[in-house]
């Protein structure tokens, strides 16, 4: 069974299947704030939509970070340390990428375990 949350007629913004929690790209509502601000309110959905889902961030098997501009992956880098749990570092993969709105700095996509 598959179990959908927060479906539209585009895309659900999560899905669980066998004890996998699959997030789509979560990205900022505000995208007037620069890169510290985006990734904080991206990594408070991701925490949010976790949790409804009965897991949390200690859980996550995979991230995956598109980024608009590079030169924003240090401060990006500051946020997600002092959000990841320490011991609990998930496999990450961070590219650059032009995403589909252009005020939209950073885009994250998370799979975890329930």
């Amino acid at each position: 069974m598959i179990q959908r949350f927060d479906v539209g007629p585009r895309l659900s913004e999560m899905a669980v299947h066998n004890g996998v929690v699959y997030l789509a790209g979560q990205i900022a509502e505000d995208a007037t704030q620069g890169i510290a601000g985006q990734t904080q309110q991206v990594l408070g959905e991701i925490d949010a939509l976790l949790a409804r889902a009965g897991t949390d961030k200690s859980k996550i098997l995979r991230a995956e970070i598109f980024i608009k501009d590079l030169q924003d992956f240090e401060a990006m880098n500051r946020v997600w340390d002092a959000w990841v749990p320490e011991g609990n570092a998930p496999p990450r993969a961070t590219v650059q990428a032009n995403l589909a709105r252009p005020a939209w700095l950073i885009e994250i996509v998370v799979t975890a375990a329930v």
